[in-house]
């Protein structure tokens, strides 16, 4: 079987199995809270790669414009060194949750930049400095970010 892509990048095995199977499904508010304690806004984990596709065109409306600053989301072709998190690259990045409540604007992305076959999970923060977003590591890799949601 051939690996399932969005925007060009191979989805993680687990995350293909999970999907294949059925299993990629919303954990809950609370074993999400335990995961990532600072995440304050209720998510919805995207169930197939159509919808993760989608869902990701949204940052490249913020990159394109004046708005990307204030969620750190660039196109790290369009620099001339490479971005580091608080930074998104969105060229290496597929959103895999999103904000539940419309408006939120918030989500967890697969980020490619560290591993291409297990890239880290990192979400978008909020809270910890308001008025400015800060991508921040939720998991080093995805195989342990869906090791520690128990799916």
């Amino acid at each position: 079987m051939a690996p399932l892509t969005v925007r060009g990048h191979a989805l993680p095995a687990p995350l293909t199995s999970l999907i294949d199977r059925g299993l990629w499904l919303d954990p809950g508010d609370a074993v999400l809270a335990k995961v990532i304690p600072w995440f304050e806004d209720p998510l919805v984990l995207l169930s197939n790669p159509e919808q993760m596709e989608f869902e990701s065109r949204s940052m490249d409306v913020f990159a394109d414009d004046r708005h990307g600053t204030y969620f750190r989301e660039a196109r790290g072709s369009r620099v001339t060194t490479p971005l580091e998190l608080p930074w998104l690259d969105i060229e290496q990045a597929v959103l895999i949750a999103v904000n539940r409540r419309l408006g939120d604007d918030v989500g967890l992305a697969l980020d490619y930049r560290t591993d291409p076959s297990d890239p880290r999970v990192v979400g978008s923060d909020f809270w910890t400095n308001p008025g400015e977003c800060r991508w921040r590591v939720v998991a080093p890799t995805f195989s342990t970010f869906v090791t520690s949601l128990g799916l």
